[in-house]
């Protein structure tokens, strides 16, 4: 039991440390930003990196096989890769919109009307898609251990941990929103292009491409062994 803590332990310093490494990292890329904007992206570019290494890492084991000793990290990596974000949203949630949730969703308040209105459209549905993201991660981390395997039981908690693939595309199109759309408004400021906007791209194919590999490698690997069930049935 103790050696078993103690591997979790090593495994969580270890994903602290690169957590930490690339949350420095991408606060020097963005170093000419206002301090908000600055912290703002860096701990949700490191988040995305956490989530997309914890996607990559199962379906490349299939091609690799060296990695497969790097695979209980996944576990640690989701859990970080959620706490970051957290704190990406906090940082909006004050800094940004400063505690208006309206505002957030893409509104303003608007003083002749007395009411808010919907002023950014592509604000607030990628806040909308980005808090839908938030909600799955974090019940995907909450459940991370198996102390909560135990009480879910196998396949509810298999099921529950299903809900990684729609959180990661939610958290995709959040990104993109804000690295390739967000600033072509005609009424709004356009900033000098995000050097990271293509390396995302970049690590979103690999991903996508790591994933559908592994599936069509499963698929090939059944079909292959459908002739030798018959033969066995017919035997």
């Amino acid at each position: 039991m103790r050696r078993l803590v103690r591997k979790v332990m090593v495994r969580h310093a270890l994903v602290a440390m690169v957590a930490t490494g690339l949350l420095i990292g991408f606060a020097s890329v963005h170093a000419e930003w206002s301090p908000m904007h600055r912290w703002n992206r860096a701990f949700g570019d490191a988040s995305l990196v956490l989530i997309a290494l914890s996607m990559g890492l199962g379906p490349l084991t299939r091609f690799l096989r060296v990695a497969v000793p790097l695979l209980p990290f996944r576990r640690e990596m989701g859990i970080y890769g959620c706490l970051l974000v957290l704190v990406h949203a906090s940082i909006i949630l004050v800094g940004w919109v400063q505690w208006d949730l309206m505002r957030l969703l893409g509104f303003e308040w608007h003083p002749e009307l007395l009411a808010y209105v919907m002023y950014q459209h592509g604000f607030g549905l990628a806040n909308a898609i980005g808090i839908a993201a938030l909600v799955l991660a974090a019940l995907l981390a909450a459940t991370s251990s198996d102390f909560a395997m135990r009480r879910l039981g196998v396949s509810g908690w298999k099921f529950l941990q299903m809900g990684v693939l729609p959180m990661w595309w939610l958290t995709v199109v959040h990104v993109a929103y804000f690295l390739f759309m967000h600033f072509l408004s005609f009424h709004r400021a356009t900033p000098e292009p995000n050097p990271l906007q293509y390396w995302f791209v970049g690590l979103v194919v690999i991903v996508l491409g790591l994933r559908t590999g592994a599936y069509l490698r499963t698929i090939r690997a059944k079909a292959a062994l459908e002739p030798q069930r018959e033969q066995g049935s017919h035997a």
